[in-house]
């Protein structure tokens, strides 16, 4: 059923973060390795929605696994997958039908980037920058990329959900 998603991004631990997307028949949680810069590409990812390329990949490292996001964006509803792979290393190239489809959902593109945008929102307001990055290691937090995705978000969507301006 669209419009019933709950996303969430907590650090939990030096170097991993635990990524929690869900709908009203199931859920998804990973373990997400800091040896890509993942939220960041996540929130560069959904804001690509808002262009001309209806198709997004996003890939995690969950050492040595893959999970691979694709977003279909169709006007506005987005078809969530994610696909598994045994290995990231080998995987990169791989077509999405070599992996393990675990994960499906269909859901209006403002709720996704609302989703992501107050998931991202509530890292920063728990850790600050310097926290952020003190747990993340290798990568410093992505503001001007969520920067980018509120704006394209306020500008481009129709949300009637409530939006926190002071965080950023």
């Amino acid at each position: 059923m669209p419009g019933d998603l709950q996303f969430s991004w907590e650090l939990s631990g030096s170097g991993w973060a635990t990524c929690r997307i869900a709908d009203s028949t199931s859920e998804r949680k990973h373990f997400v390795s800091y040896c890509a810069d993942a939220l960041s590409d996540l929130i560069h990812r959904v804001a690509g929605l808002c262009g001309p390329t209806s198709v997004q990949r996003v890939s995690f490292d969950l050492e040595p696994a893959e999970v691979r996001w694709v977003l279909r964006c169709q006007d506005s509803e987005v078809s969530i997958a994610i696909y598994e792979f045994p290995d990231m290393f080998t995987s990169y190239d791989k077509p999405n039908s070599e992996g393990k489809l675990v994960w499906r959902s269909n859901q209006p593109r403002t709720l996704l980037s609302h989703a992501v945008m107050e998931a991202a929102q509530d890292v920063l307001r728990i850790h600050g920058e310097d926290g952020y990055r003190a747990k993340w290691v290798q990568h410093p937090f992505p503001v001007a990329a969520l920067q980018d995705l509120r704006r394209l978000h306020m500008r481009d969507d129709s949300c009637e959900l409530p939006h926190d301006m002071a965080t950023l």
